[in-house]
C-alpha cells in the first residue's frame, strides 16, 4: 500500500512539472441546439460550482458554452447546461443541497501569466501570481499534504494538497514553508510564504489546479475578485 500511495504521489509530480473580462456565451444555433437548461449565474458562483450543482462534467460545461477562457462570470448570466439526449424526458432538478467546499485564492496578488500563456519558453499549467505586498500563501481548498520539495525541478519550494475528490492543487517558488508532507490543512490556512525560485529573482506565487494528473484552468474554480 505504501509503495502504491508512493508511486502515486510520484507520478503526480512528474506530471506536474513540464515545463476579467466575463466569457461570452454564445447561444445555440437551431440546427444544432444542445438539449439543457441555463441557469441564471448568482454572487460567488463559479464555473466549478455550477457544474457540481447539475453533476455535469465541467469540461463538458466548458464546451457547451463554447468559454475559451474565462477569468469570472458576471452575475446574471445565463450557461446552458448541457443534458443527454437520452436523458431528455428525465426531471433535471439542481442539487441544492451540494456542499463540497469552494476554492480561494492562495495569494492576494496580480496574475502576471495566465493559464495556457507562454512562460520561460514553457506553456504555463497554472497561473503566476505576484502579491500586492502580503506575501502570504493560503491553502486554496482545504486537504492533506502529498507532497513537498525543498528544490523541486527549478520551481523551488513545491507543496501539493490532494483535496481527495481527484483535484490537488499545488503551489511554487515559496520562500517559507509553514507545512510538511502528510500534515492536514484547512481552506484558507497560512501554508507559506511567496518568493522566488532559479534564476528567476522576482517574486511570484506559481499556483495549479490538477485533477489527477490533467492540469486545469484556475479561472473555472476561483471565484471572481
Amino acid at each position: 500500500m505504501k509503495f502504491f500511495f508512493g508511486g502515486l504521489v510520484l507520478f503526480l509530480v512528474l506530471a506536474f512539472f513540464g515545463c476579467a473580462t466575463a466569457p461570452l456565451v454564445a447561444p445555440p444555433k437551431p440546427e444544432m441546439a444542445v438539449p439543457g437548461v441555463y441557469h441564471r449565474v448568482q454572487t460567488g458562483q463559479t464555473l466549478w460550482r455550477i457544474s457540481k450543482i447539475y453533476n455535469v462534467d465541467l469540461d463538458e460545461l466548458v464546451n457547451a458554452n463554447h468559454i475559451s477562457d474565462a477569468t469570472s462570470l458576471d452575475v446574471g448570466q445565463l450557461i446552458l447546461i448541457p443534458r443527454n439526449l437520452q436523458a431528455k424526458q428525465q426531471a433535471f432538478i439542481p442539487n441544492k443541497y451540494f456542499s463540497a467546499e469552494d476554492f480561494t485564492w492562495p495569494v492576494r496578488g496580480r496574475v502576471i501569466t495566465s493559464f495556457g500563456q507562454n512562460s520561460s519558453n514553457t506553456i504555463n499549467k497554472g497561473i503566476n501570481i505576484k502579491p500586492y505586498s502580503n506575501q502570504d500563501v493560503v491553502a486554496a481548498r482545504g486537504g492533506k499534504v502529498v507532497f513537498y520539495s525543498e528544490d523541486f525541478d527549478g520551481f523551488g519550494k513545491t507543496i501539493i494538497i490532494d483535496h481527495g475528490d481527484g483535484l490537488l492543487t499545488v503551489y511554487s517558488r515559496n520562500a517559507q514553508v509553514f507545512i510538511k508532507a502528510g500534515d492536514v490543512v484547512q481552506k484558507g490556512a497560512l501554508i507559506a510564504k511567496a518568493g522566488s525560485a532559479g534564476r528567476d529573482k522576482n517574486t511570484y506565487l506559481h499556483f495549479e489546479i490538477r485533477k489527477g494528473h490533467i492540469p486545469q484552468n484556475p479561472y473555472f474554480y476561483l471565484p471572481r475578485r
